[in-house]
């Protein structure tokens, strides 16, 4: 009962947190002709509720598919045409085909935020829950402060109850994938895990891993016996789900495509905006948006996406522990956000889930991640008008993060298991002395975050050149880069060096 009590309480606090973020601005609020995110949420609810489903996808002259068009997958338009129901319910304008375009009001505001409240507390707070409560090792205060930490992510606050999304949604779906084959669950996992994918076609970030655990786990028990029947099983499970997902649509083939084509629009770019991934920052020496074409860059992005994931995943295949499955996550979504097509600023937030679930083993380079990840999307943010709830929301995760995680004091070689940087140090330099890297890494992570807050001061108050307007988001950039990138490395060689966590071995099955 205790127990509850501590974990109902920290629930209560973070919505408190949570809820406060969403009475700021959102998404293009005030910003004809097109608004924001905001606006396009509200404008799928009007779509899928007027309109017959084989429209949804497509451009009609009652569908405009130029005015944010439905570009994620049925699961998300189903979601929408629910909200729709609940909205028509209180005020029908809100919904009105064409005449409500841009609608905007306090009363429908409040409505709009309370349905990323009500996600959370049905998908995305109870998946975090079961997994630190089950899956979490430690003592009841561990669980428990892991349960607010993660919950306390000021990324995912800031973009859901303040910039205006539902990936709570899609990042609730996958984590129950995780709690499901944690757990032995396996068929349940691939459930969570296919619906995840069809809430959002960016869990493709997550799907490697998910694919080489469940491989490697029917290898390991034999392809002519068990092994055998559980790969049955998992292929008829997401067969099945993705049957009833997508099947309104299936009748038609050219419906079917039409919705793949609206997933996967080639023709955005590689990138857009200024966002903290390798094409952005290799794009400011040598323009790869103007050298190449769009077959080229494809190709390109794709062969290094896949060269990134491929060690990890081959690592996680043959050996598909739960351990290694939460690196590997971490590995792969890190790997796309860095080098695969056409990225935007939020996708930092798949990779993001992965590191949530490494705070209790590694608080120190989770904390920092997370703080990186926030301020990566930093200049977005403040499009958006939210620099008050940044700037809160980031040093009360940094807080709490460090005191209640221990993060500054559980950063030693052994506990930041650096022992592969050593073993790559002495192999390169043998005659160098064994350097203190827990001590360095403490220095560095005090100095990313004077630099981080610095960066954040001086985006906001001073004025960037005239030559140079985009300095200051530039700069963002190219330092949340270089931080991504080396912890793709660290991780990279923490998986693949694999000292193996203790509580790996019983969850491997």
């Amino acid at each position: 009962m205790e127990n509850w009590s501590l974990v109902s309480l920290s629930v209560l606090l973070v919505l408190a947190a949570k809820w406060a973020v969403s009475f700021n601005s959102y998404s293009g609020a005030g910003k004809p002709p097109m608004f924001g995110d905001y606006e396009a949420q509200r404008h799928w609810q009007e779509v899928t509720y007027n309109l017959p489903v084989h429209e949804w996808y497509l451009n009609t002259t009652e569908n405009d598919l130029n005015y944010w068009g439905l570009d994620y997958p049925p699961l998300t338009a189903y979601h929408s045409l629910l909200c729709a129901h609940v909205a028509k319910l209180i005020n029908p304008e809100w919904v009105e085909l064409h005449t409500s375009r841009g609608y905007e009001s306090p009363a429908h505001k409040l409505f709009m935020r309370a349905t990323v409240l009500v996600a959370d507390i049905l998908i995305y707070i109870p998946a975090v829950v079961v997994y630190c409560l089950y899956l979490v090792e430690g003592s009841t205060k561990k669980k428990v402060t892991t349960i607010f930490c993660i919950l306390l992510y000021p990324g995912l606050t800031l973009i859901d109850y303040g910039h205006f999304q539902y990936n709570g949604v899609s990042l609730g779906l996958a984590l129950w994938g995780v709690v499901g084959l944690g757990l032995g669950w396996d068929m349940l996992g691939s459930l969570a895990f296919t619906l995840a994918l069809n809430y959002k076609q960016m869990e493709l970030y997550h799907s490697l891993p998910f694919f080489c655990y469940l491989l490697g786990k029917c290898v390991k028990q034999g392809l002519s016996g068990r092994g055998l029947l559980l790969l049955v099983k998992v292929a008829v499970t997401v067969l099945v789900t993705f049957a009833l997902c997508w099947l309104p649509f299936l009748s038609d083939s050219h419906q079917v495509l039409q919705v793949v084509h609206r997933l996967f629009p080639v023709a955005r770019g590689l990138f857009e905006d200024k966002v903290a991934n390798a094409w952005c920052s290799l794009n400011i020496l040598i323009k790869i948006k103007t050298l190449m074409s769009t077959e080229t860059q494809l190709s390109l992005s794709f062969v290094l996406t896949l060269l990134a994931v491929l060690p990890s995943s081959i690592k996680l295949f043959m050996k598909p522990t739960l351990w290694q499955f939460k690196l590997a996550l971490v590995n792969s979504s890190l790997a796309f956000f860095l080098f695969s097509y056409q990225v935007h600023e939020k996708s930092i937030l798949l990779p993001a889930l992965p590191v949530c679930l490494l705070l209790s083993d590694l608080p120190l380079m989770a904390i920092w991640f997370l703080q990186v990840s926030t301020f990566s999307m930093l200049p977005l943010l403040l499009k958006d008008g939210l620099l008050l709830p940044y700037v809160v929301t980031s040093l009360a995760f940094l807080y709490f993060s460090l005191f209640l995680l221990s993060g500054l004091q559980r950063a030693t070689d052994e506990q930041l298991r650096l022992q592969p940087y050593h073993a790559l140090f002495s192999s390169i330099l043998p005659c160098l002395p064994r350097f203190n890297l827990g001590r360095i890494t403490k220095w560095k992570f005090v100095v990313s975050v004077v630099l981080m807050a610095c960066l954040s001061l001086g985006i906001v108050v001073l004025e960037p050149p005239a030559q140079l307007p985009d300095l200051f988001p530039v700069l963002v950039s190219l330092i949340s880069c270089s931080h991504f990138l080396g912890f793709l490395l660290y991780f990279n060689l923490l998986q693949l060096s694999e000292a193996p966590a203790r509580r790996s071995s019983k969850k491997s099955n």
